[in-house]
């Protein structure tokens, strides 16, 4: 049961990251220390450098003939349960968008497990609930950011494909446009703004050549696949990391989720609000964090059997708050950054209460 010091020990963990974001809204902000240039230059330090070795850390270090392929299941159907609806929504509904369903997903799946995940499991299911989060979250950073990492990158070739081969500049006559999803009139575009054809694409293996080609040299590709690979060499014959490689990933990866952060704040000093992306849209995302995500993995771990402790763990790992990654990779690829940064701040501000009832509701649950 939840006690007061489980609570303590949750905001305890939470507190040194928002002292991370204050200290990189005010950087820019109020000190005024760096440029926007620079700003974009710390993102990339983060996207490129700490975030791939902290999931070579985390991933490197689990047991995988232990992991519980039940629950695994179970997450995993969730996310497919939800891929389906998005790609229904954006193909049937015409307000569809392709490219909110892949900030959708992110709402609805990606968490902050690490962080916040493991100190409010730890209190309510012991040590079976966090090795539990710890196995969401390894897969979660093998395959679903992994997917989300070639997704956007598809998006942003597909769209730097079609700008370098098909532009035109901007006719007198046009009275709308297309930029990116949004239709907008003429007169709310810049004079010197080139307008894409969208009757023009790369032809598709021309594209995803392209896409591999930058998928290949991305850190982010690979980190976690070394990270889950030496874990079973290592479970499988015992070995341990030597301690100068170890060392020489610690020193970079224990500064990842506070740079993210530190990023996260850059971000939104640049903006012209602390909740850019405004009160509406942030509910949504909040709402599809909270209730879809959980309802998804709820309905996915009924269907394979989970039952117990298991199941109930599988719910409140699905509502853990937005992850800082899913951040990261929005900035660096130009989607929705704004939204996606709104739901990492105020998710780990309501996170605590909203989590607590899920564990009071699933009590009642045999």
């Amino acid at each position: 049961m939840i006690g007061w010091e489980d609570v303590y020990k949750v905001v305890v963990a939470v507190v040194p990251l928002y002292v991370a974001l204050v200290l990189g809204y005010g950087s820019v902000r109020w000190w005024k220390i760096f440029t926007r240039e620079q700003c974009d230059a710390i993102n990339k330090l983060v996207c490129y450098f700490t975030l791939p070795l902290f999931t070579f850390e985390f991933t490197a270090n689990i047991d995988p003939f232990k992991m519980n392929f039940l629950f695994i299941g179970a997450d995993t159907l969730s996310k497919l349960i939800i891929v389906a609806v998005l790609a229904l929504w954006a193909k049937c509904s015409r307000k569809g968008s392709y490219c909110w369903s892949i900030t959708s997903f992110s709402l609805c799946t990606l968490t902050n497990s690490l962080v916040v995940g493991i100190p409010m499991v730890k209190p309510m299911y012991g040590p079976m609930g966090v090795d539990l989060v710890v196995q969401a979250s390894v897969v979660q950073a093998i395959v679903w950011l992994t997917l989300l990492l070639i997704v956007l990158e598809f998006r942003r070739t597909g769209i730097e494909g079609a700008n370098s081969t098909n532009l035109k500049p901007k006719a007198s006559s046009i009275s709308n446009v297309v930029i990116g999803d949004e239709v907008v009139e003429r007169k709310d575009v810049e004079a010197n703004t080139i307008v894409e054809d969208t009757s023009s694409r790369l032809p598709f293996f021309q594209l995803m050549k392209r896409v591999w080609l930058r998928f290949i040299v991305n850190p982010n590709s690979y980190g976690c696949v070394v990270g889950i690979s030496w874990a079973f060499i290592s479970n499988r014959w015992n070995l341990k990391m030597p301690s100068m490689v170890e060392g020489s990933v610690l020193i970079m990866s224990r500064a990842g989720t506070g740079t993210a952060m530190f990023s996260m704040g850059i971000f939104m000093a640049l903006q012209e609000k602390v909740i850019s992306c405004g009160p509406s849209l942030t509910v949504i995302g909040l709402v599809l964090k909270f209730i879809a995500g959980p309802a998804a993995m709820a309905i996915s771990a009924i269907i394979v059997g989970l039952r117990g402790d298991v199941l109930r763990v599988a719910i409140i790992q699905a509502a853990v708050p937005q992850s800082i990654t899913s951040f990261i990779f929005a900035k660096e690829y130009g989607l929705h950054a704004e939204v996606l940064s709104t739901a990492v701040i105020f998710g780990m501000i309501v996170s605590l209460p909203i989590l607590i009832a899920y564990y009071v509701i699933l009590e009642f649950i045999h």
